[in-house]
C-alpha cells in the first residue's frame, strides 16, 4: 500500500475519477525558474492579471536580496572570516562556510536541490516562498488557486505572523542561524528589524490584498504588517534568550543593549546615563534589550488593555533576571519560555485585529508621547520606534494628507537623523524630538 499525505496528493478530476498520486519530495528550482517574461520576468506591470509578472525583475536588479551571496566575498567579510576561523565558520572563507550561507544563500541538503539550483543567486524566489517543484508547474494552469500552491508546499505569507516567521529567521536567528557576540566582535552587524519599514525598502514586488476581498488592495496593510511583526519579533527574541541560557556561551552578550557600552564616552558632568541612572538595574550591569518590546507596548495597549499589563509583568521579571550581575541561567530561561507564550498568542490576536485610519492615529499618537520611556531603553529601542512611527504615518497619509504634512514629514526626518550614529545616540535628545513630533501630528 501507498502512503498518501495531505501534501503529497494531487486530485484530478475528469471522467469521473479522482486520482491520488504520490509526489515527489519537494525540490528547489531556483529562481530562473520563475524568469520567464511571460511569468514573473517581465519588465512592466501587468493590470490584467492576478499578479504584477515583473517580480524577478524588481527582485534581480533593485533588490538587496538578490546580491547576499556577494556580500561574502567582500574584504569586511573576508575579514570576519579569518578572525573566526573554520572551526566557527565551518570554512576558512565566507563564501563556502556553512553559517554564512544559511542566510546569505539558500542552501538546501543536496537532495532537496533540482538540476536547475544554485546557491549562488543569493536569497531569491525560494527563500520565502518555499520549495517549488511540486506548485510550480501547475500554478500556471487555469483555475489553480493560491489555496491549492499552499497545499502543495508554497509558504503562506499573505499571513502575516507567518511572513514575520519567515523573515526572522534569518533577521534575528534560529537555532541553527545565530549571529551571537563572536559574530558582532568580528565584523557582523547586530540584527535589528521591522517588518513594515524592511518589507517597503525591498522594493514590494506583490499588491497587499484585503484579508476580506481579493479584488481591493488594504490601504492598512502596512499597519498590520507592523503590529505582527513587532509581536512576532518580540516572541522570537524570547525564544532565542531561552535558547542561549542552554547553551554553552552564558551570558549571550548578544541579547543584551549593544550601546550601554559600545558608546561615545563623555565627561561625568556631560552623562546624560549617569543623570538618568539604572532603573531595574544596578550601575554596571549592561541591560537586556528591550528595543522588540518598546513599540509593541503601545500596540498592546491600543488592542488589548489586559493582555498588555500581562505581557509587561512577564516582560519585568524577564528583565529584572537578564539585567542581574550574575544571571541564573535556569530561571533565564524559563522566564523567557513563558513570556514567549504570551507574546506569541497576542501576536495572532492583534495580527487579525481591524485597522482604519482612526486606529492608525491613535497608534501614533500614543508611541510619540511615549519618547520618555522608549528613549531610555536606548538607541535600537529609538530605532524602533522612529521606524514605526514612520509606516504608520504613511499609512495614515495615503488616506488623508494631514494640513502640516510638511512639518511633519520634516519631524519625522530629524528622528531619523538621531539614530543615524548609533554610538552618539542621546536619550534626552531623542526624547525631545519625540515630543517635538507629538505636537505636529494630527
Amino acid at each position: 500500500m501507498i502512503k498518501v499525505t495531505r501534501l503529497a496528493v494531487s486530485l484530478v478530476f475528469g471522467s469521473g475519477l479522482l486520482l491520488a498520486q504520490t509526489a515527489e519530495p519537494p525540490k528547489y528550482t531556483g529562481p530562473g525558474s520563475c524568469a520567464s517574461p511571460s511569468c514573473h520576468g517581465g519588465v512592466q506591470v501587468r493590470t490584467d492579471t492576478s499578479v504584477q509578472q515583473n517580480e524577478y525583475s524588481t527582485w534581480v536588479v533593485k533588490d538587496k536580496h538578490a546580491h547576499a551571496f556577494a556580500v561574502l566575498t567582500n574584504p569586511v567579510a573576508t575579514r570576519m572570516a579569518k578572525i573566526l576561523g573554520p572551526d566557527k565558520l565551518g570554512s576558512v572563507k565566507a563564501e563556502a562556510a556553512p553559517k554564512c550561507l544559511a542566510c546569505h544563500a539558500l542552501s538546501p541538503a543536496d537532495p532537496e536541490r533540482a538540476r536547475t539550483f544554485d546557491s549562488t543567486d543569493g536569497v531569491s524566489c525560494e527563500s520565502c516562498h518555499g520549495p517549488a517543484s511540486n506548485w510550480l508547474g501547475p500554478h500556471t494552469t487555469k483555475g489553480w488557486t493560491h489555496e491549492r500552491s499552499i497545499a502543495a508546499g508554497m509558504r503562506d505569507l499573505r499571513d502575516p505572523v507567518r511572513r514575520a516567521e519567515n523573515c526572522l529567521t534569518c533577521h534575528l536567528g534560529t537555532a541553527d542561524k545565530a549571529v551571537d557576540h563572536e559574530m558582532i566582535a568580528a565584523g557582523h552587524p547586530d540584527l535589528y528589524f521591522e517588518l513594515a519599514s524592511f518589507t517597503a525598502a525591498m522594493p514590494r514586488h506583490w499588491r497587499e490584498h484585503a484579508a476580506d476581498d481579493r479584488t481591493k488592495e488594504d490601504p492598512f496593510a502596512d499597519v498590520r504588517m507592523l503590529v505582527a511583526g513587532q509581536a512576532v519579533q518580540l516572541r522570537e527574541q524570547l525564544q532565542r534568550v531561552a535558547r542561549n541560557a542552554q547553551g554553552n556561551s552564558w551570558p549571550e552578550f548578544a541579547d543584551l543593549d549593544c550601546f550601554a557600552c559600545h558608546h561615545s564616552l563623555t565627561n561625568a558632568e556631560n552623562s546624560w546615563r549617569q543623570e538618568l541612572g539604572y532603573a531595574g538595574r544596578k550601575a554596571g550591569n549592561p541591560p537586556w534589550n528591550l528595543s522588540r518590546y518598546a513599540v509593541l507596548r503601545q500596540i498592546v495597549n491600543e488592542m488589548d488593555r489586559e493582555g498588555g499589563r500581562r505581557l509587561e509583568t512577564e516582560i519585568d521579571k524577564l528583565y529584572a533576571i537578564m539585567s542581574a550581575g550574575n544571571q541564573d541561567r535556569n530561571q533565564a530561561a524559563a522566564q523567557a519560555r513563558a513570556t514567549s507564550d504570551v507574546a506569541g498568542r497576542l501576536a495572532q490576536q492583534i495580527s487579525a485585529g481591524s485597522f482604519d485610519q482612526a486606529r492608525t492615529q491613535r497608534l501614533l499618537q500614543a508611541i510619540a508621547r511615549d519618547g520618555d520611556h522608549i528613549s531610555r531603553q536606548g538607541e535600537r529601542a529609538a530605532e524602533q520606534a522612529t521606524m514605526a512611527l514612520q509606516s504608520l504615518y504613511i499609512a495614515y497619509a495615503s488616506q488623508a494628507r494631514a494640513n502640516n504634512d510638511t512639518q511633519i514629514r520634516a519631524a519625522l526626518k530629524a528622528l531619523f537623523q538621531q539614530v543615524e550614529n548609533p554610538s552618539a545616540y542621546n536619550a534626552p535628545k531623542f526624547a525631545e524630538q519625540m515630543r517635538a513630533l507629538s505636537q505636529v501630528l494630527p
